[in-house]
C-alpha cells in the first residue's frame, strides 16, 4: 500500500507552516503534532508503530475505517510536540517517512490543531 512521495510531503510541510504562520501562530509555542500512517495490513502498520515507538513519538490507538473503495484501512497518529519549526518538522516528516517506507505502510503527512486546546471547536489544520 506504500505510495509514499517525499516530495510532496515536504512541500505540504511548506504550505501548512505557512498557513499557520499566515494565521498568526506563534511560532516559538510547541503544538501537537500528529503525523497520520494507514495501512491495509494491520501487521504492517504495527511494525510501524513500534519503530515510531522506539523513535520518541507516542502512538495512538490504531482505529478502522473503509476506504472509498470499500477496502478496510487502519490508521493512527503518531504523536509529539513541537514549535512550527521548517527544520524541525522537515526532520520529523524525514523519519516517519523512512520508518513508514521500511514498514510499507502509507505515510499521509502530519496536522495539528490552531487554537484553544480545550475548546471543542477546534478543527485540524491541513496536512
Amino acid at each position: 500500500m506504500s505510495s509514499n512521495n517525499l516530495d510532496e510531503l515536504l512541500q505540504m510541510n511548506q504550505d501548512t507552516i505557512s498557513a499557520l504562520l499566515d494565521d498568526g501562530v506563534d511560532a516559538e509555542s510547541e503544538f501537537e503534532i500528529e503525523h497520520h500512517i494507514v495501512s491495509t495490513n494491520f501487521d504492517k502498520l504495527e511494525k510501524a508503530a513500534v519503530e515510531l515507538v522506539k523513535a520518541g513519538y507516542h502512538v495512538e490507538d490504531a482505529e478502522e475505517f473503509e476506504a472509498e473503495d470499500g477496502q478496510l484501512c487502519f490508521y493512527f497518529a503518531a504523536v509529539t510536540r513541537s514549535p512550527i519549526d521548517e527544520e524541525i518538522l522537515t526532520a520529523q516528516t524525514q523519519q516517519v517517512f523512512d520508518i513508514a517506507e521500511a514498514a510499507g505502510v502509507e505515510y499521509d503527512g502530519w496536522g495539528t490543531y490552531f487554537g484553544d486546546e480545550e475548546s471543542e471547536e477546534e478543527a485540524p489544520l491541513p496536512h
